[in-house]
C-alpha cells in the first residue's frame, strides 16, 4: 500500500491524511469546493476522547487553542426548573477536557497543518465515478473530465456522500431529522452565565443551548420543528431580522433569556439536520466511507467531529498493518462499527427528546434528572474514555 485517494477536505479527509502519511502512505485529497471544505454550521464540541485522538498525530495542541474548554451542561425546563447537570466527558489523565470552537476554524487548523505537512489538496475536484482496477487499485474520474488513480479510496465527504452510493447503489440517503440547527452570537450579554458551561433549555416548542467564551461572548444554538428540510432560501431567511423575530417567538413562554438573545444577534448560520442510522456497506473492492459518509450523527450527540478522527486513525492503522486493502478496510469496519452506530444511536435518542407534547414533557421532566445521572456514569468509560494506541496492531478494538 503506498497511495490513496481522499475525496472531501474537512474534518475527516484532512485527518486521514495527516494519519496516513505517518502509517507511510501517501495521501492527496481532494476537494470539490473551489476554495474549501468550511460547511454550513456555527461551533461544535470536540470531546476529549477526539482530542485524545489527535494526540496520536501532534495535532491536539493546535486545535485546543482554537477553542476554548466546556466541562458539563445543565438542562432546565421551559419552567426555570433545573434538571440535572452531567459533565461532558471530564478530564484526560493530563487535564485535557473537551473544548467548543468554530467549525471553520476547526476546518482551518486542520487543513493548514495538512498542508504544512506537504499534503496536497486539489480543489474543484468533484468525484463523479470510480471503479476497481486489474492490479486491485482504483480509478476516480471528477467532474472536470480528470482522473486519478491510487492503492485505495477513501470517502470522507460528507453526509452526502457520493462515495457511499458507488460502494452500494443501495445504501441509504441520510435520514432527514425533523429540528432545523440555526446557531449565532452575541456580544449583548445581559445575563451572566458561567463560563466553561452549557445551559440546555428543553423550551415549549423548541430547543435552545448556549455558552460563554472567554470574552463573555454568547455562543448560542436553536433546535425548531423542521417536519422536512428547508430550501436554501427558507434557511437564508432564518437570518434576516424578520426571521430572528420569528425565531426568538418560540422561545417567548419560556423562563430564561433565550428569546432575549436571539434578538440581539446580528446573523445566524441555519443548516437542515440528518444521520444514517446504518449504512450496510462501508466498502467494496479499494473504496471506503469514513466519518458522516458511514455513520453521520445527530448534532446532539456532541460526537460527530470526534468520530471522524477517530475513523481516521483507524482506518490509517489498518492500511498500515494489513495484507491488502481488502483485508484492511474489513478490519476498520469491524473495528469501527459496533462504536459508531451506539453514537448515531445515542445521538437520535437526544434528538428526540427535544420536540415533545404536554404529556412527553411532564414524563421528560421526572425521569431526566435520574437518567442523567445513569448516563453520566455510563458515558464516561465506553464514550469518552475510548482510546486508540497508535504503536499497537491492528485492529484492537472489537
Amino acid at each position: 500500500m503506498s497511495k490513496a485517494i481522499i475525496v472531501g477536505g474537512g474534518i475527516a479527509g484532512s485527518v486521514a491524511a495527516m494519519a496516513l502519511q505517518r502509517a507511510g502512505i501517501e495521501a492527496t485529497v481532494f476537494e470539490a469546493h473551489p476554495e474549501g471544505a468550511d460547511e454550513a454550521g456555527a461551533f461544535l464540541t470536540l470531546a476529549v476522547n477526539g482530542l485524545d485522538a489527535l494526540r496520536t498525530l501532534d495535532l491536539n495542541r493546535q486545535v485546543m487553542r482554537a477553542g476554548f474548554p466546556t466541562r458539563r451542561i445543565r438542562f432546565v425546563s421551559g419552567s426555570g426548573k433545573a434538571l440535572g447537570e452531567m459533565p461532558i466527558g471530564g478530564e484526560l489523565s493530563d487535564g485535557t477536557v473537551t473544548r467548543t470552537l468554530k467549525r471553520p476554524d476547526l476546518y482551518r487548523v486542520l487543513r493548514d497543518e495538512a498542508v504544512r505537512r506537504g499534503i496536497r489538496i486539489e480543489h474543484g475536484r468533484r468525484l463523479i465515478d470510480a471503479h476497481p482496477t486489474t492490479k486491485g487499485g482504483v480509478v476516480c474520474r471528477f467532474e472536470d473530465g480528470s482522473e486519478a488513480e491510487a492503492d485505495v479510496l477513501v470517502g470522507a465527504d460528507g453526509v452526502h456522500s457520493r462515495t457511499r452510493g458507488l460502494i452500494d447503489a443501495d445504501n441509504p440517503a441520510p435520514r432527514h431529522i425533523p429540528l432545523s440547527n440555526v446557531g449565532g452570537y452575541t456580544r449583548v450579554n445581559n445575563h451572566g452565565g458561567d463560563e466553561g458551561a452549557y445551559v440546555m433549555l428543553f423550551g415549549y416548542r423548541a430547543f435552545f443551548g448556549y455558552t460563554l467564551d472567554p470574552s463573555g461572548e454568547i455562543w448560542w444554538f436553536a433546535n425548531t420543528p423542521s417536519p422536512e428540510p428547508l430550501s436554501r432560501e427558507q434557511l437564508s431567511s432564518l437570518a434576516s431580522k424578520e426571521g430572528l423575530a420569528r425565531l426568538a417567538q418560540y422561545f417567548s413562554e419560556d423562563a430564561g433569556p433565550a428569546a432575549e438573545i436571539i434578538r440581539n444577534t446580528e446573523s445566524i448560520v441555519a443548516t437542515n439536520t440528518y444521520d444514517l442510522p446504518r449504512v450496510p456497506r462501508w466498502t467494496r473492492d479499494s473504496l471506503v466511507v469514513i466519518g458522516d459518509a458511514a455513520h453521520a450523527a445527530s448534532p446532539s450527540s456532541g460526537q460527530g467531529a470526534s468520530m471522524a478522527i477517530e475513523d481516521a486513525i483507524v482506518l490509517a492503522r489498518c492500511l498500515r498493518d494489513e495484507p491488502s486493502s481488502r483485508e484492511a478496510l474489513a478490519a476498520y469496519e469491524r473495528s469501527r462499527r459496533p462504536r459508531v452506530e451506539r453514537v448515531v444511536a445515542l445521538g437520535a435518542r437526544s434528538s428526540a427528546n427535544k420536540a415533545l407534547g404536554p404529556i412527553g414533557r411532564a414524563i421528560r421532566d421526572l425521569v431526566l434528572p435520574i437518567a442523567l445521572k445513569h448516563l453520566a456514569r455510563q458515558s464516561q468509560d465506553w464514550l469518552f474514555r475510548h482510546h486508540i494506541e497508535w504503536d499497537e496492531p491492528a485492529p484492537v478494538e472489537a
